[in-house]
């Protein structure tokens, strides 16, 4: 009779998740990037369907979808710049992710009661929620421009970050120049090239 003994397996031999999949330990962050991408995609396509002031309770819950499916898309964004320490190590660079989770937050139930038609904005408390959107977005213009400096993130993710989340500088001086159907496709299109785009870049990160 022959008896074998079977070493206990090392770390290096225990079966890893299938590359490509979101649990992948190559691509620690590919489920984070399709989140934000996914969002992108949906903002584009409501903003599209609907523009980008809707007026009709079916407008509303449109682009309340797509809007919120992007804001969801951010915090997974967001994310990855915390593990990443893409603005550095300080305690003020994760501060500033911090407050822009918590602006980012407000934006997003702002986004909610907007697409259920109880925000009132001749009321001082729902005015002051509804600015919440844009300065979340001016937040992430800043964390972009951040991300460049401080150069933690290589390649084209160091500088895309810049690029996609100069939407509301981009858009917003476009639609009061050019009028909404130009700020409403130039708003549409900056999603696709800019956040879509850099959902691409971050699935690809590795930790």
């Amino acid at each position: 009779m022959t008896i074998s003994h079977s070493p206990a397996p090392a770390r290096s031999d225990v079966a890893t998740a299938t590359p490509g999949t979101a649990t992948s330990p190559t691509r620690p962050f590919l489920l984070h990037g399709r989140v934000l991408t996914a969002g992108a995609v949906a903002w584009s396509a409501s903003i599209l369907a609907v523009g980008q002031d809707p007026q009709g309770t079916t407008g509303l819950v449109v682009f309340g979808l797509g809007s919120g499916l992007f804001q969801v898309g951010l915090l997974f964004l967001l994310r990855v710049l915390w593990r990443t320490r893409a603005l550095g190590d300080g305690r003020i660079a994760r501060g500033v992710i911090r407050v822009e989770t918590f602006a980012l937050s407000l934006a997003m139930a702002s986004t909610f009661v907007d697409a259920i038609g109880v925000s009132d904005l001749t009321q001082p408390g729902w005015l002051v929620l509804d600015l919440f959107w844009p300065l979340s977005m001016l937040g992430m213009f800043l964390i972009g421009i951040r991300i460049a400096i401080a150069g933690r993130w290589k390649g084209a993710a160091r500088f895309w970050p810049m690029v996609a989340e100069s939407w509301a500088v981009v858009t917003v001086p476009a639609l009061g120049i050019f009028g909404e159907t130009v700020g409403m496709y130039v708003g549409a299109v900056h999603l696709l090239v800019g956040y879509a785009v850099l959902g691409v870049l971050v699935s690809r990160k590795r930790d």
